[in-house]
């Protein structure tokens, strides 16, 4: 339990400082950013509704929610909202560079504490998990999504810039790391 807590503590505060660096976020943060912008609210609370409607995507495809689930809604959009409150923004394009790269960083880690403790998906993640498991390619799904995220928060207002970049080259081979090894047995 206190694993998955502190892995979603992390991812929101990862996702803060991709936010906070302004050089781009990663699909899901590029879309509830344009959300913000458009509609006024924070970017972590526009998390919190995105996830709570993703997770309504849930019931047609028979997918089950697990505490993890629960507490990865509230817990990521919280935390976002409480350190773009705390926190100035860093000044200097090298200080702007390191946050970025900090903040994909962190969230590789995070996504391995959260996911390593088997307490249920994110409702991101549900979704595309019950999507492929109707006979699609959890590649294009999970592609999908993402780049319809992307480029409606980018219409939106939301920020595409080299921390999406980075973030979509490196979350993969982080992940690949991270979640075996904080996997729970």
């Amino acid at each position: 339990m206190s694993q998955l807590v502190g892995g979603l503590l992390l991812y929101g505060i990862s996702d803060s400082l991709l936010l906070l660096a302004g050089l781009g976020v990663d699909p899901w943060d590029v879309f509830h950013q344009g959300l913000s912008r458009r509609l006024g609210l924070g970017v972590g609370t526009w998390s919190i509704l995105v996830g709570g409607l993703v997770l309504l995507l849930w019931f047609p495809l028979r997918q089950r929610p697990g505490f993890g689930t629960l507490a990865n809604v509230v817990l990521i959009g919280s935390t976002i909202d409480v350190v773009m409150w705390l926190s100035p923004r860093p000044h200097g394009i090298v200080l702007r560079v390191v946050t970025m790269l900090a903040g994909v960083a962190l969230n590789g880690v995070a996504t391995g504490a959260y996911i390593g403790a088997g307490l249920g998906p994110g409702p991101r993640d549900g979704l595309m998990t019950g999507l492929a498991a109707r006979g699609h390619s959890i590649r294009v799904v999970r592609s999908g999504i993402e780049l319809s995220v992307l480029a409606l928060g980018w219409l939106l207002g939301g920020t595409v810039g080299v921390g999406t970049v980075a973030y979509a080259a490196a979350i993969g081979p982080l992940a690949h790391v991270f979640i075996p090894l904080f996997s729970i047995p």
